[in-house]
């Protein structure tokens, strides 16, 4: 395969690590410990917008604006939800978080992994 020519501009994959947890922007895959975790596009959304900040806190309206886009109106709380369904997905306990903190009173922030 690595011998096969590849059409002039074949993009690499882009990827972007947190630890075990991988996100591959152009495949659109995440894998956690070399097993592919299954995300919905908002899911896969809000990890891209944590994991290319890392360390940095994101507001409930700022990832709503990167997820959503500036006009969607409606509880905030939304983000919540899907935090929780993402976590559950790469199997990070709030109580104890591997990668998704919960700053209180702001939002989330992913884990900053050397």
């Amino acid at each position: 395969m690595l011998r096969r020519p590849r059409p002039e501009g074949a993009a690499e994959s882009h990827r972007l690590t947190a630890g075990s947890l991988v996100v591959d922007t152009n495949a659109r895959e995440v894998w956690l410990d070399e097993s592919r975790v299954e995300l919905t596009r908002t899911e896969f959304e809000l990890l891209l917008a944590l994991i290319t900040q890392p360390g940095t806190a994101k507001s409930r309206r700022e990832l709503i604006t990167q997820v959503w886009g500036d006009e969607w109106l409606g509880d905030e709380h939304l983000v919540d939800v899907h935090i929780g369904n993402l976590r559950r997905k790469i199997h990070d306990d709030p109580a104890d978080p591997r990668f998704i903190h919960t700053v209180r009173g702001v939002g989330y922030k992913l884990r900053s992994v050397q």
